[in-house]
């Protein structure tokens, strides 16, 4: 059996900010690495991934490294077994080993856990997901440059509307809590404009038509914390910082939720300006030269910033973020989002690259090394067993699982094999019908290019 990953937190910066830390992963020759296949399509597509890695890793280090893989168990081939979705055992083991993988995993409908891969977020303190989205060439996209997609999404994973804070339409507890708004907030239960019989009804008289005889309405709150929002985009500062990259985009919708979406907003400008000074430029520092002193002050400051390297911190708003994506992915490097946008957002792009099939995810408490690499897509149960579906989304998650292990020989390989099996043009059916005078082979046939291109 092989060893343990553990943890070491040092200071990276020369400057001694102490902002600035990277953790330092202690890997042995022989890590223990925890995995789910998934469920539907997750075994075939796990299998024909650990192939991919296990042969990387040998060709990279000729034995002298080797991954043992342990296999947990969650989702429904779970339930089967042990009548749990997300048995207690398979939360230990990610917590003690700290770095794991995963496949697709089914939601249950209406059956306890809300979602297997939210409460694995939560319950690890997952707080970042990580989705790099770039082209891989050879393929034909709805967008007529996606050579020029290149961007690195920082979705804050625990807060927002998926926090699970819903009162179900015509339950106790949404009674309860519409009466508590009433009596406390009345100038805020007037907003909800179908939230009483008397409500409905009036609205039903205004329109001529028949009176409601009940009325029911949903309802969610939507959680963003300064905490929260501070640690993402210090995760986010530090990767541009240490991948030289160019600017970070905070997305976001504070034009109308001004004290939740917009408040993440000012908070990420504020960690940026405040913890660090001498590696940014904020359009924050635009706008007030820019009233002080007139725009062409203004953008000669931002001009100067750009030539001498600092990361210049800008947002946009969420629904002008999804189209400039799409028109101008030039101009997007670093994308930092709340938990909803990033996960539109983060899906729209990969469509511009070859669709949510290539797009590699990863979940990552950046302070205490925890990190989950998963596949992105859902588990395509009608394709299950046929040996048919992509398996690029798993095995790009496994490059950068071994990139975040420091494993960059392994990384390079993966990332050269899956460039080489594309443009072979021997990929499965998806890519097929994306390609001119592609051959579609099956999933465990494209992992099998995918090595047979490392060189």
């Amino acid at each position: 059996m092989g060893n343990k990953i553990t943890l070491n937190t040092l200071n990276s910066n020369s400057n001694n900010n102490s902002n600035i830390n990277k953790n330092i992963l202690n890997v042995p020759d022989d890590p223990i690495i925890p995995y789910i296949d998934g469920d539907g399509i997750g075994p075939e597509i796990w299998r024909t991934a650990r192939h991919v890695f296990d042969s990387a890793v040998e060709k990279a280090y000729n034995g002298k490294r080797k991954v043992e893989w342990m296999e947990v168990l969650a989702g429904g081939k779970s339930f089967e077994k042990t009548k749990s979705w997300l048995p207690d055992e398979t939360l230990d083991a990610f917590r003690e080993y700290l770095v794991g993988i995963k496949g697709p995993l089914t939601t249950p409908i209406g059956k306890g856990i809300r979602s297997i891969n939210v409460a694995l977020r939560q319950k690890l303190d997952l707080y970042v997901c990580l989705r790099p989205v770039k082209y891989y060439g050879g393929i034909e996209t709805p967008v007529r440059r996606p050579d020029k997609v290149d961007m690195v999404i920082f979705r804050e994973n625990t807060e927002d509307i998926y926090a699970g804070i819903e009162f179900k339409a015509g339950t106790e507890d949404n009674t309860k809590f519409l009466k508590f708004l009433e009596e406390n907030f009345p100038e805020r239960f007037e907003k909800i404009r179908f939230g009483t019989l008397e409500k409905t009804n009036e609205f039903h008289k205004s329109g001529n038509i028949p009176l409601a005889e009940e009325t029911e309405v949903g309802i969610g709150i939507k959680v963003i914390s300064k905490t929260g929002s501070h640690r993402l985009m210090k995760a986010a500062m530090n990767y541009a910082i240490e991948n030289k990259r160019k600017s970070i985009t905070i997305v976001h919708k504070g034009n109308i939720m001004k004290f939740t979406s917009g408040a993440f907003r000012d908070w990420c400008y504020e960690l940026a300006e405040d913890q660090y000074p001498e590696y940014v430029y904020t359009m924050m520092q635009w706008e007030k030269s820019f009233l002080a002193e007139g725009r062409e002050a203004a953008d000669k400051e931002l001009n100067e910033a750009i030539d001498i390297g600092k990361i210049i911190i800008k947002d946009s708003i969420a629904d002008n973020a999804l189209q400039k994506v799409l028109t101008d992915p030039q101009d997007f490097d670093i994308i930092a989002s709340a938990n909803l946008d990033g996960d539109y957002l983060s899906d729209a792009i990969a469509a511009e690259v070859g669709g949510i099939g290539i797009a590699p995810g990863a979940n990552i408490n950046f302070v205490t090394g925890h990190a989950i690499f998963e596949a992105t897509h859902g588990t395509a149960p009608s394709f299950a067993g046929l040996d048919k579906v992509n398996p690029s989304s798993l095995i790009l998650s496994g490059m950068m699982m071994f990139k975040y292990l420091g494993w960059t020989e392994v990384s390079d390989f993966i990332e050269k094999g899956v460039r080489g099996a594309i443009k072979s043009k021997s990929v499965t059916f998806d890519f097929a019908r994306q390609m001119v005078g592609a051959k579609e082979v099956k999933c465990s046939e494209f992992g099998q290019e995918i090595i047979n291109h490392f060189d």
